[in-house]
């Protein structure tokens, strides 16, 4: 259950990546420039690119270009090429599709930008190489974090239904197999009786009513991600479930909303979207300048429950929870 990179790479931690004066001052008399391709436009996105953008400008980095793929990798092949007549410096990004991302982002590696990686390298890029580095978080904390709360709520005994990402998506892939092994490791007693994959979202509503219907008894669900998560919440509002409880990763309004008013959610965890932004953007500056960052650095999450949501929340977004949320 140890979390290593896709390609192996060991974990450093966020507190380890840091720049010198000295880089700095190196760093703002290049008068770099940045662009962001991103592989969706969301809430944790936002905050990401938010967290980013503050730290290029204290490095007095230019940022000439957002763009978002609605995940669609054919899409985000083309804003490669967009991007690049900007001829930025440095490439904040995530892959869609790791595969085809590799010939994708050929063009940027061949002209020497530089690409700073949030979680999902395109593959075969290795750091150093192809990329300066991937900066994450603790994918394998997330799924114990979910594990320990699913387990708290159903005071260590239950059978629970898995909700997991069918898709070749390292980052989730992660988060849901880190879950389900530690729900087994800590949680003997909590027994996983159905499991279904999604790559729609939509979907999971559908998945959920029909493990409500095979397992009457069923009293906790995994959902890979909160916005997939609506669809189980709707299932279980429908069947008038609401002993079920649901853990999910992510904090988006809808779920955190059932979180704070004591409906079906039993916890969320974040991904420390800010930080991971601030994280990007200093690892751009180390690529900028040639010194040799870290392969892959990982921040720890925070888990969001009903008593720190509000915590939780302003560590994701640097902003208090939404009216929505908290009342």
């Amino acid at each position: 259950m140890a979390f290593v990179g896709p390609n192996g790479e060991t974990p450093t931690a966020a507190d380890q990546l840091s720049l010198t004066p000295e880089d700095m001052d190196k760093i703002k008399a290049g008068n770099f420039t940045a662009a962001f391709v991103w592989h969706e436009d969301s809430a944790l996105v936002k905050a990401v690119e938010s967290g980013a953008r503050k730290q290029f400008e204290k490095l007095g980095i230019k940022v000439v270009a957002t763009t978002s793929a609605d995940f669609d990798a054919a899409k985000q092949a083309n804003n490669v090429q967009s991007v690049l007549a900007k001829n930025p410096n440095v490439i904040v990004t995530i892959a869609v599709d790791p595969t085809s991302a590799a010939a994708a982002f050929k063009p940027a590696v061949d002209k020497g930008t530089k690409l700073v990686i949030m979680t999902t390298p395109p593959k075969g890029y290795k750091a150093g190489q192809q990329m300066v580095g991937i900066v994450t978080m603790d994918l394998a904390a997330m799924g114990k974090a979910n594990a320990e709360m699913l387990g708290k709520a159903l005071n260590g005994k239950g059978k629970v239904g898995y909700l997991y990402h069918d898709a070749d998506f390292w980052f989730t892939n992660q988060r849901d197999k880190a879950f389900k092994d530690w729900l087994a490791y800590l949680y003997p007693d909590i027994q996983i009786v159905a499991q279904q994959g999604f790559s729609d979202p939509a979907r999971t509503e559908d998945i959920a009513n029909a493990m409500l219907t095979q397992h009457s008894d069923l009293n906790g669900m995994y959902v890979a991600w909160a916005t997939a998560a609506d669809g189980v919440l709707s299932a279980l509002r429908s069947a008038g479930r609401k002993e079920v409880k649901v853990v999910t990763n992510d904090l988006e309004a809808n779920q955190a909303a059932d979180l704070v008013k004591g409906g079906n959610m039993a916890g969320m965890v974040n991904n420390g979207s800010v930080r991971v932004g601030e994280g990007l953007a200093t690892m751009a500056g180390y690529g900028l300048i040639g010194k040799k960052a870290p392969e892959m650095v990982v921040g720890a999450p925070k888990t969001a429950t009903k008593d720190t949501i509000a915590d939780a929340w302003r560590d994701d977004y640097a902003q208090d929870p939404p009216a929505s949320v908290t009342k």
